[in-house]
């Protein structure tokens, strides 16, 4: 007669998270086989004169052996293990051990509550959308295989529970953890440990990535990493399926949902985590016009620059814009102009700029700046394309003649744009955004003044209201 191994996970370890079927097997059980620590959730459920076998840590293999050698008597025999067997757990190891020996014995795993399931269920909602366990306990796996698994899961950009995360001997690993995803995620990522889950002697706390302490995790800790949309409500982590997000886009135009899932994609690309709201909110509109992720590095901001000038044209203080050429003019969005009251305006066109430019001997576009001062020495000044008209309005500035609200310093080329760019840094009353170095253009100083008027919606990343 041919004996049965069912392995089994115990849950947790509280009585309410073992499911019925594990229930019904322990009932008619001939034998268990597990870790002794685990026993003491189940004594009261394994029948009278029903064998226990209990051993010790890392005698996972002594433990099968047992099971086998029982099963192949005719026996029944249950192997436990706590949460789900089959992660992290036993049965892998009886389904491997029973082609090793060419074993007929049946096997069968019934599910259990894991450990990561019940750290959830008490940190709210955090494992809501994709997600990814790793264990940083490298007995059985070398330890450059884990930090590749936990590379891809930080870039990937997964809700991750660590198991396993420290011990006396493994001390160091959750710290080289926690400065791999630091590299790919924001320091406010919300982070939830659970010590005990379902046990006596139950902790729970939340915190986050850039504050997660390894000295309070042993263990018997959880430890649950959200992604780049979890946040914090009421004391929950929440991570979003996306049921919202598809309801609010219902009202909004395919482009503007196009902009937010490419905002979103470039947010989880950037080096740095941690920009200031305003600096990140320029740049991802500089990345996102030039797919040009060196923006990251050049894009020059003075503290709070977009902000502040945003404030301006929030409280009425600032209503023009000039650009150095039209098709900076172009590019600023009609519908954000027209709903803050704001005029742009470029004066190439002006019939006085190419009589002033003949006269002076000056660049069409360096007229066009002192007209421009005469008439609105207070405007946002954007240049996306002259370094001349930029250096122009430094010069005016100097003579007490202009006092712009802000200046965007985004000339393109090869002839004297780093030095116009140099000459406008000591302005440090007049907040300014730079592209150093020879890149620039039209388009960034247009996609730039955008980001400006729409700063209201950097919190919520939701690009792309006046397309």
């Amino acid at each position: 007669m041919k004996g049965i191994i069912i392995v089994a996970g115990i849950g947790p370890g509280s009585m309410d998270d073992v499911t019925p079927a594990v229930l019904h097997a322990l009932s008619t059980a001939d034998a268990v086989v597990g870790y002794k620590y685990y026993f003491q959730f189940i004594a009261q459920l394994v029948p009278q004169g029903c064998q226990c076998i209990d051993t010790g840590m890392k005698r996972e293999r002594e433990r099968a052996e047992q099971a086998f050698l029982l099963a192949e008597q005719g026996q029944t025999v249950v192997v436990i293990s706590s949460g789900d067997a089959a992660i992290y757990g036993m049965t892998p190891l009886i389904y491997e051990m029973r082609r090793e020996r060419q074993s007929d014995v049946e096997v069968a795993s019934l599910p259990g509550i894991s450990a990561f399931q019940k750290a959830a269920s008490l940190l709210g909602a955090p494992i809501g959308h994709d997600l990814c366990l790793i264990s940083l306990s490298d007995l059985l796996t070398p330890w450059e295989v884990i930090e590749r698994r936990i590379k891809a899961a930080a870039v990937g950009d997964f809700v991750t529970a660590i198991y396993n995360p420290r011990s006396h001997e493994r001390y160091w690993q959750l710290y080289r953890l926690q400065e791999l995803f630091l590299a790919h995620r924001s320091p406010q990522t919300p982070v939830g440990c659970v010590r005990q889950a379902g046990r006596d002697g139950q902790q729970v706390w939340l915190t986050t990535l850039g504050e997660l302490n390894p000295e309070q995790v042993d263990m018997f800790t959880v430890v649950i990493i959200g992604n780049s949309q979890s946040y914090v409500d009421q004391g929950a982590i929440i991570t979003p399926r996306g049921y919202y997000l598809q309801r609010e886009q219902g009202d909004e135009k395919k482009g503007q949902q196009i902009m937010m899932e490419s905002f979103r994609t470039i947010e989880g690309e950037l080096r740095r985590k941690d920009w200031p709201l305003d600096h990140k909110w320029a740049l991802l509109h500089a990345i996102h016009t030039t797919a040009d992720f060196d923006m990251e590095r050049i894009l020059y901001t003075d503290p709070q620059a977009v902000e502040h000038i945003y404030n301006k044209v929030r409280d009425g203080g600032l209503k023009t814009i000039v650009t150095d050429v039209t098709m900076v003019t172009s590019g600023i969005r009609k519908g954000a102009l027209q709903r803050l009251g704001i005029t742009a305006k470029c004066y190439l066109a002006d019939p006085r700029v190419a009589t002033m430019a003949d006269e002076l001997g000056i660049t069409r576009t360096q007229a066009g700046i002192r007209l421009a001062v005469d008439e609105h020495p207070d405007a946002l000044f954007a240049f996306g394309n002259a370094p001349t008209a930029l250096m122009e309005l430094c010069d005016l500035i100097r003579k007490g003649k202009a006092c712009p609200a802000g200046i965007i310093a985004a000339p393109v080329g090869f002839v004297h744009v780093r030095e116009s760019k140099h000459m406008v840094k000591p302005f440090r009353d007049i907040p300014k955004i730079i592209v150093e170095g020879r890149k620039g253009g039209s388009n960034l100083a247009a996609t730039l003044c955008n980001a400006i008027l729409t700063f209201d919606d950097a919190a919520q990343l939701k690009p792309g209201r006046d397309l």
